[in-house]
């Protein structure tokens, strides 16, 4: 199975200088757990995980003060969308992470994670009859 077969089209977009509390209430709303960052003046894409907010605000960082940018992992990992989860996982073994971006043709197309490939992996439940 392919990452395109497990991965979520759903990508969030922020920029750098949202807060973290307004990122995390994207991130709620949207039901994700990672959202790409684009800074143009950075250098182009970034990620920002639930992790690294949980991070800031176990830190005492105030989420109304402190942006993106500051939170934001710039030296990413990305995937294809034809890689196999095998290799994904690998990669996030390696990384210690668990979201991979996912570009198609230099733009991101989707994030792949760790439930993603779990979810694909795992046998639905069957139903068993009464």
């Amino acid at each position: 199975m392919l990452v395109r077969d497990a991965m979520s089209t759903v990508v969030l977009t922020i920029g750098p200088t949202h807060t973290l509390r307004q990122a995390a209430a994207l991130m709620s709303a949207r039901r994700v757990g990672a959202a790409v960052v684009h800074d143009p003046d950075a250098g182009g894409i970034g990620i920002l995980t639930e992790r690294d907010i949980l991070n800031s605000v176990g830190l005492g960082q105030d989420p109304d003060t402190e942006h993106a940018h500051a939170h934001t992992t710039t030296d990413v990992v990305f995937a294809a969308p034809t890689w196999t989860l095998e290799e994904a996982a690998s990669a996030m073994t390696h990384g210690g992470f668990r979201h991979l971006i996912v570009l198609d043709g230099g733009e991101p197309a989707g994030i792949v994670s760790v439930r993603d490939i779990i979810r694909c992996w795992v046998p639905a439940r069957q139903r068993v009859p009464a």
